[in-house]
């Protein structure tokens, strides 16, 4: 066991980067015990359910130790890695032989961190559509980057139960196996799951976790306990039916991805969006030839030297000056306070698929921008998400999207909103048709749109003028001046 009582160590906690999420993977370290480190150096780069991020280190000094390996996911407010400031070295312990519960930061000395979630620690993949309410992407009160474990758990049991928890004092474990009054046992939303499998009640176990947090052992502990009980639980005999599940795994006909990080938080996204708006799509198939022509007049004019300069540059205008003159699309739903939240402002949302999974940055204000800076916008947008930088911000206060699937040959689609968006337009691929122009069968450049929006705060009518509103635009790219 490796010991931090000298007042020259300090321990880097998992900071909660801006996003308000509870838990982060550490992807890559970047120094190993034994180097030398300075203050505002990037140690690590962790993903949380939004982003990659990259972690600057607060301190001068030399690393004495990485509490856990690449690929686990550690709570926020849990020590990650600790530097000797006193310029002092140290005989460094590997992560992997060394468990992070027998490694307290020298902050706390009498308060072991928060039960680490190592991988192949019990952490059960969540498949889409289940588990979705126990998503370890719940939102917490922001705290600064130093969170202490107690504080932590003080935001976590707030969570659960709807309220602060009542001042923590010392007590034994036996003490806090039935708290009084309202207030409910502590255990995180994997535990509460397998009692609930289980058939235990959480009052009636002891918990052995740190500030009294049930843990899973406690509750196989219960249950080994409840045979002596003349009535066992009910829900206690299909408790194995929910643990053998890997076993039947075929190693040599199947692959297991452990969904984590985006796609996680993008299952999560999707199930409650599905589930909570209720969804209508249109469809319109257009000729696009004239939008085609003015975007190879475009990539020759010299104020777009330089710029991305494609069909989506003028869709996504088409689509601004739709919602110009339908504003009220460009909204959202309070289900709180029973509100129709008109927006002002758009910020164009541009989905881009990306190693890590499906990012949806957004453009602020696109409303406001001219042609050039839209193109300059876009530009960005899309070298960003595709080097892996997007950062959590650009992916916050979309409106409206823009999903270009005929990228993909596809033809169209039936969208689903991003949460807390009004519409989502979906771009088909654009290819030479058989279509009658002025009365004559014609080979012309054709797309189909797709129109998806939240029928609570857009009726058939409204969606309807936006859908044509863009596709009139296409055909007749004049329009984006006339209708200016």
């Amino acid at each position: 066991m490796t010991t931090m009582t000298e007042a020259s160590v300090r321990e880097f906690k998992m900071p909660d980067v801006g996003e308000g999420l509870t838990e982060a993977e550490i992807l890559k370290w970047y120094v190993q015990p034994g180097d030398t480190v300075t203050d505002g150096q990037v140690v690590c780069e962790v993903e949380t359910a939004k982003a990659a991020v990259e972690l600057p280190i607060p301190y001068d000094g030399v690393v004495r130790d990485l509490h856990f390996p690449e690929g686990t996911t550690v709570d926020v407010g849990t020590a990650i890695i600790s530097v000797d400031v006193g310029g002092g070295s140290a005989a460094p312990v590997p992560a992997a032989e060394q468990p992070a519960a027998e490694q307290p930061a020298a902050s706390q000395p009498a308060a072991p961190a928060e039960e680490p979630k190592a991988a192949g620690s019990g952490r059960q993949p969540v498949l889409v559509g289940y588990g979705v309410a126990t998503s370890s992407t719940r939102r917490r009160p922001r705290k600064g980057p130093e969170v202490p474990v107690q504080q932590a758990s003080t935001a976590i049991q707030t969570e659960l139960n709807g309220h602060a928890p009542t001042a923590p004092e010392p007590a034994p474990a036996a003490a806090q196996a039935a708290p009084a009054g309202p207030d409910r046992p502590l255990a995180k939303p994997p535990v509460r799951k397998l009692a609930k499998d289980l058939g235990v009640d959480l009052t009636t176990v002891v918990p052995t976790g740190p500030d009294g947090i049930i843990t899973r052992e406690d509750v196989h502990a219960a249950v080994a306990a409840a045979p002596a009980a003349p009535e066992p639980p009910v829900a206690s005999a299909p408790a194995p039916a929910a643990v053998p599940a890997p076993a039947s795994y075929d190693t040599a006909r199947e692959t297991r991805i452990p969904v984590k990080g985006v796609r996680k938080a993008t299952a999560a996204a999707m199930v409650g969006s599905a589930f909570t708006a209720p969804h209508v799509t249109e469809f319109v198939t257009v000729d696009v030839t004239r939008t085609m022509k003015l975007v190879e007049e475009l990539k020759a004019d010299k104020e777009f030297a330089g710029l991305r300069v494609n069909p989506l540059l003028l869709i996504a205008k088409a689509l601004l000056v739709a919602i110009r003159r339908n504003p009220h699309v460009n909204a959202s739903w309070d289900e709180a306070a029973q509100e129709i939240v008109v927006k002002h402002y758009v910020n164009l949302g541009i989905a881009a698929a990306t190693p890590r999974g499906l990012l949806v940055p957004n453009i602020k204000d696109a409303h406001a921008k001219t042609l050039p800076q839209l193109a300059e916008s876009l530009g960005e947008l899309v070298s960003t998400a595709r080097d892996g930088k997007t950062s959590p911000a650009a992916m916050q206060g979309g409106t409206v999207t823009i999903t270009n699937v005929g990228v993909f040959g596809v033809d169209t689609g039936t969208p689903i909103l991003n949460p807390g968006e009004s519409a989502i337009l979906a771009v088909g691929a654009i290819k030479p048709q058989p279509w009658v122009h002025k009365g004559k069968v014609k080979p012309r450049q054709v797309t189909t749109l797709a129109l998806s929006f939240d029928h609570r705060l857009v009726d058939g009518e409204l969606g309807s003028k936006v859908l044509a509103d863009v596709a009139a635009i296409l055909e007749q790219p004049k329009r984006l001046i006339t209708w200016a």
